[in-house]
């Protein structure tokens, strides 16, 4: 585990005008050669700093757009930071404000488990010559597991592409490994008429996943059972409450909440599909939307001619984002005035070549 360097009392002292007005100092004083890229889920005192925004892949793949910009700062999470890595120019330096911030969805598929679930099935002959598997990882994964995936000819999705490239690989194979997470795995292969018996739960830590090899042999797709938790705190009720309450008030969700919550909403989609439907609705439209909390009060605040609200009645918080503070950013910021690279994510070569075939691939579909 990477640690966090402690930024001491000379930067936890400060207060948050002080910070933010030292950011922007800093911002504009290293503007020819730094490029922010925040996501989403940050909090608006980082997300205001950001010179581009977006989600995870989006802001990757922007990023690498860029070849003018020595250092890169995500305010994001770690496989954040590494596909940036990956994609980025040699001469390019990635960085994340705060080396905790992680994400435990991510962190549940790791690559020796992924790796014993492939020994298992070939040991009983689900995997063979004559039987392709075809790895997909959800964005939301290691550089590691990306590289497993490059090496086995996989593809890596997005929420917005999960169904493109899961009918790619039901084309290409004949079964789907899906990883790490279950409820995107889930919602694609519904939304593409995939029968629920052909879809199975790989429970980490049981032998073949806690099923029978005959189950296992009937099955067209493998769900890694990893999941986001903040996503799993949108219930049905949440939903049906709404609609008790405001009978003409949309409900979108993400695609990483369950199933039985996708399958009773107006609509689901992406981070970048969430804000396209709230943006190009009616002034006076009303919306519960199923997603991060500092997405849905950016929303809030950039519409205020429509009724917006967090679906869930609590709180709904990536706590291992929010790990990236304004204090973290100004630190690095300091350092890079200094001719010091601090909290710099990289990815091995072998890996980030491996990683880089899985990405390409989800390009090429």
């Amino acid at each position: 585990m990477l640690i966090q360097q402690d930024l001491g009392v000379e930067y936890y002292s400060l207060g948050r005008e002080e910070i933010l007005g030292r950011i922007g100092k800093r911002k504009q004083e290293l503007a020819d050669n730094l490029l922010i890229l925040c996501h989403h889920y940050q909090q608006q005192d980082l997300f205001q700093f950001a010179d581009l925004t977006g989600d995870s892949l989006k802001l990757a793949r922007e990023a690498a757009a860029v070849d003018d910009r020595e250092f890169l700062i995500f305010c994001g999470v770690h496989f954040m930071a590494e596909a940036a890595d990956i994609l980025a120019r040699e001469h390019q330096k990635v960085m994340l404000p705060h080396l905790h911030a992680g994400c435990p969805m991510a962190d549940m598929a790791t690559v020796g488990a992924v790796s014993q679930a492939y020994k298992e099935l070939l040991a009983v002959g689900i995997v063979n010559e004559e039987t392709d598997m075809v790895p997909v990882t959800y964005v939301n994964s290691s550089a590691a597991i990306k590289a497993f995936v490059g090496e086995r000819d996989g593809s890596v999705c997005t929420s917005s592409n999960g169904e493109k490239v899961l009918q790619w690989a039901l084309e290409k194979g004949e079964k789907v490994f899906f990883f790490p997470d279950e409820h995107l795995g889930r919602n694609s292969a519904a939304a593409l008429g995939v029968p629920d018996e052909q879809v199975l739960l790989w429970r980490r830590g049981e032998l073949l996943g806690g099923h029978s090899v005959q189950e296992l042999q009937q099955a067209k797709i493998l769900l890694w059972d990893g999941y986001c938790e903040v996503h799993m705190r949108f219930l049905p009720d949440h939903v049906r409450q709404w609609k008790l309450k405001e009978p003409d008030i949309r409900i979108i969700v993400h695609p990483e909440c369950p199933r039985d919550v996708v399958s009773i909403a107006d609509q689901y989609g992406s981070t970048e599909a969430i804000i396209a439907a709230v943006a190009n609705s009616r002034s006076g439209s009303k919306w519960a939307i199923g997603t991060e909390i500092n997405l849905v009060e950016r929303l809030q605040r950039q519409h205020p001619d429509k009724a917006i609200h967090l679906l869930a009645p609590t709180t709904c918080q990536c706590t291992t984002m929010d790990c990236n503070q304004p204090v973290n950013l100004l630190w690095l910021l300091d350092n890079l005035a200094v001719g010091k690279v601090k909290n710099q994510i990289s990815v091995d070569p072998e890996v980030a070549a491996n990683a880089s075939k899985s990405l390409e691939q989800m390009l090429a579909i």
